[in-house]
């Protein structure tokens, strides 16, 4: 699932747009000053920004320009800032759409899922993610191999979902452990991310689409 981190320092805001997110199966942080955004930037580092304007420490456009020469992470501007000069100053600094408030939650979930789709290898136009007869339903957090349900707990779907977003990339177990970690904080060992990873290979059944590189990590892969 996207990782999408909110700079927004509305508190009535954030909590709508975050739980929207939730709902429709991304992984939602919010952060309420650039200050807080840029320590945020890396912890882990978000597949998505949606970024107000006006901030308390500085203006969303500074922290922009700060993301954009650090990295190609998609932006979008959320704000109530109308004028054509600011939508095309914030789409000249490299951000990938501009949504003005008030907004329907429901166009703001289709923008998402439409950056996402040209910025996240593996995103379809239905919102799922592929790999050979694999896929994944974010929405409705469902697993599918050769178009039957795959019946996985929450730890295994957190899992796959992880694999499946960074598809033919090899993440070490410090940063599969890193995503792993539970919502409310609870620790995710390096004996249960053996075990999940165990359960998981089984479920996904063969030939295996997970190969394991000794001493590294893991990477998700259609078989040879």
């Amino acid at each position: 699932m996207a990782e999408i981190l909110l700079v927004e320092d509305d508190g009535d805001i954030a909590f709508a747009v975050t739980a929207g997110l939730a709902r429709a199966g991304y992984t939602a942080h919010s952060a309420r000053t650039l200050a807080q955004a840029k320590a945020a930037f890396d912890a882990p580092r978000p597949d998505l920004i949606l970024l107000d304007y006006n901030l308390p420490d500085g203006p969303g456009d500074d922290f922009c320009r700060w993301v954009k020469a650090r990295a190609d992470t998609p932006v979008i501007f959320l704000t109530v800032r109308d004028e054509e000069a600011d939508i095309v100053r914030g789409l000249d600094l490299g951000a990938d759409d501009y949504i003005v408030k008030p907004f329907s939650l429901a166009v703001l979930l289709s923008r998402v899922a439409a950056v996402l789709r040209r910025a996240v290898p593996g995103h379809t136009a239905d919102g799922w993610l592929h790999c050979g007869a694999l896929a994944l339903d974010p929405a409705a957090t469902k697993a599918y191999r050769e178009g039957r349900e795959i019946a996985l707990t929450a730890q295994e779907y957190r899992l796959f979902a992880v694999l499946m977003e960074n598809k033919n990339q090899t993440l070490t177990r410090a940063r599969l452990l890193e995503k792993l970690w539970d919502a409310d904080g609870n620790f995710v060992s390096d004996n249960t991310l053996t075990v999940t990873m165990k359960r998981l290979r089984e479920k996904l059944g063969r030939p295996s689409y997970i190969q394991t590189l000794r001493g590294i990590g893991y990477r998700l892969e259609e078989p040879v």
